[in-house]
């Protein structure tokens, strides 16, 4: 028993988040009575799960593949985290051993995975075991994993050309997202289950070599300053004495069009470049909308998934950067752009307040 204390000798902080709140105050229960497990709650629903984690300083995660009633929605859950908070370590409970439930588990994060025929002994074992950084697995689950890993394409995209890598529904996934839409969304436009669309993700995922929805929207973006003029250098083309060309003009209304919020604003400053007509006056504005309920849709995603106090540090970061420009003179002949991106930062803070 002595060698399976902890490296430091002291408490394990372990969350416990089951598939329901009575079956997580059942658990709980039970792994209180190992001395060596100081065991936290979860108190919210999956939505405000990440959140909690994250300020509770736990140590172990222990987990239900199924959330809410939601299959998989802790796989979801779990790869959120593996962002917000890289040092936790997981144990995944499953109600299932078939072979795509385990390799979902690994695939999403998990350092254990522990089955529900097991004890309560075993799965204090592996809390511990986990803690150590090792893995929690029998021969077969490893088994599985290693053949997993043996079978995957050696390819690790590590730039927006890997997209090609992808499937026709697979980029059809990948686009809705660029657009803001929550997986239920998704799944309505695409006529498919939200499970579906889970395990979508976890092999674009995969396959591109990124952990959240962030660093794939990252991607997405760099696949397309790749294959052509930066947005950005297009946004800029609008605001020279010739205005954008027309060739610029195009592929930033088509990469508008798919969904990206970058392009949507550089298009909208095209079409106030031609102002004249009062046709590209209303497409300017429209654009503008477009754009903007973008980025407020994934701005709301990261309010809800932040903890109280980094969203402070967040808000104090952005005020700072506009004192900054505003000192600097964002509005000078130096930084044209200046201007209009001040105004949209505080276009955006204002609209957050209300």
């Amino acid at each position: 028993m002595e060698q399976e204390k902890t490296r430091s000798g002291g408490v394990i902080r372990v969350f416990v988040a089951d598939n329901s709140r009575i079956h997580t105050r059942l658990l709980a229960e039970a792994l209180k009575r190992d001395h060596d497990l100081e065991v936290i709650i979860a108190d919210a629903d999956s939505d405000g799960l990440i959140a909690e984690v994250v300020g509770s300083d736990a140590d172990v995660l222990v987990i239900s593949s199924n959330l809410d009633e939601q299959p998989s929605r802790g796989f979801a859950v779990l790869h959120q985290l593996r962002s917000s908070c890289p040092r936790i370590r997981a144990v995944v409970l499953l109600d299932s051993s078939k072979e795509e439930m385990i390799l979902d588990a690994f695939r999403a994060g998990a350092k254990g995975i522990f089955s529900r025929q097991d004890s309560m002994e075993m799965l204090s074992r592996s809390i511990r075991c986990v803690h150590q950084g090792q893995i929690w697995a029998d021969s077969r689950q490893m088994s599985l994993a290693v053949e997993a890993l043996a079978s995957a394409p050696t390819i690790r995209a590590q730039s927006g050309d890997g997209l090609n890598l992808l499937t026709k529904r697979e980029m059809e996934v990948v686009h809705c997202l660029a657009e803001g839409l929550t997986n239920r969304e998704i799944a309505e436009r695409l006529r498919l289950s939200q499970h579906t669309i889970k395990n979508y993700l976890f092999r674009v995922f995969d396959k591109l070599g990124v952990s959240n929805r962030v660093e794939l929207l990252f991607m997405t973006l760099s696949q397309a300053n790749a294959e052509r003029a930066s947005l950005a250098d297009l946004a800029a083309s609008s605001m020279s004495e010739d205005g954008p060309k027309e060739a610029d003009f195009a592929v930033c209304k088509k990469a508008a069009e798919e969904g990206l919020p970058a392009a949507q604003f550089a298009l909208a400053q095209m079409y106030w470049s031609r102002r004249s007509d009062p046709e590209n006056m209303i497409y300017a504005y429209m654009w503008y909308l477009i754009a903007t309920n973008q980025l407020l849709r994934w701005k709301n995603k990261v309010h809800k998934a932040l903890p109280p106090d980094l969203l402070l540090q967040a808000e104090q970061r952005a005020a700072e950067w506009l004192r900054r420009k505003q000192t600097l003179g964002p509005e000078s002949s130096e930084n044209p752009a200046g201007r209009r991106l001040t105004m949209s930062l505080r276009a955006q803070q204002a609209s957050s307040t209300v």
